[in-house]
C-alpha cells in the first residue's frame, strides 16, 4: 500500500484532485466524510458536542446543525480548538480502520486520505508522500463567494480559521497549483498518478525481493 495525504485550504480545489485521482484507480477515504460519520446521531462525538455547545447546536430531529456550530466556532478560537478536540481523535480512528481495510483488500492500493486540516490536526500517519492542492488567497476567497454562495466575511472567516499557506506548503512534497485552469489542474494530477502508481509498483518489488531473501 502507498498511503498518500491529500490537503489544501477551504476553496483549493482538493476535492476536485481527489475525485481525479479515485477516477485513475485511487482508494479515497474523505476525512470530511468521516467528520460527518463520527457525529451522526446516536454517536458519542454528537452527545460531546451537545455536552459542550448546548441543544442550539442541534436540529429538532437530534441532528448536528453545522451552520448554528460553524456561527459558534470559525468566529472563536477556543470554541474551534474543543470542537476539533472532540471530532479529530474519533475521526482519526475511523481512518485507522479505513486504511486498513483498503490494504487488507489490495496491498498495491494507492490510498489518498483527503484531509483539509492535516496541517492543523498533526496526524500520526505516517504519509509516503503529501500533495498540496494550492491556489491564491484571493482566488480561495472568490470561489467561496461564488461558488458556495458565502459572504464575503464568512469567506474570510473559514480562510483564517485553517492554516496559513505557508504552513501547508511546508509539508508538501507535491503541490498542485490549483490557481490555473482545470484541465491545466487535471493534467498536474494525471502526471501526479503517473509517479504514484509508479512508486506503488516499485515499492511491492521491494517488498517482494526482501520478502524472498
Amino acid at each position: 500500500m502507498y498511503l498518500v495525504g491529500l490537503t489544501g485550504g477551504i476553496g483549493s480545489g482538493k476535492s476536485t484532485i481527489a475525485r481525479r485521482l479515485a477516477e485513475h484507480g485511487a482508494v479515497q477515504i474523505d476525512a470530511d466524510q468521516l467528520a460527518r460519520v463520527v457525529v451522526e446521531p446516536g454517536t458519542s462525538g454528537l452527545s460531546a458536542i451537545r455536552d459542550a455547545f448546548g441543544d442550539d447546536v442541534l436540529t429538532s430531529d437530534g441532528e448536528l446543525n453545522r451552520a448554528a456550530l460553524g456561527a459558534i466556532v470559525f468566529s472563536d478560537a477556543e470554541a474551534l480548538a474543543t470542537l476539533n478536540g472532540i471530532v479529530h481523535p474519533a475521526v482519526r480512528a475511523l481512518t485507522e480502520q479505513k486504511i486498513a481495510e483498503a490494504a487488507g483488500a489490495n496491498p498495491d492500493a494507492v490510498v489518498v486520505y483527503d484531509v483539509p486540516l492535516l496541517a492543523e490536526a498533526k496526524l500520526p500517519h505516517s504519509f509516503d508522500t503529501i500533495v498540496v492542492a494550492h491556489a491564491s488567497r484571493d482566488t480561495r476567497h472568490e470561489r467561496l463567494v461564488s461558488i458556495r454562495g458565502m459572504t464575503p466575511a464568512e469567506a474570510d472567516r473559514r480562510i483564517a480559521a485553517q492554516a496559513t499557506d505557508d504552513e501547508r506548503l511546508a509539508l508538501a512534497d507535491v503541490v498542485i497549483d490549483t490557481d490555473r485552469s482545470l484541465p491545466e489542474t487535471m493534467s498536474q494530477v494525471d502526471e501526479l498518478w503517473v509517479s504514484l502508481s509508479g512508486k506503488s509498483s516499485e515499492r511491492r518489488k521491494d517488498l517482494d525481493v526482501s520478502g524472498g531473501a
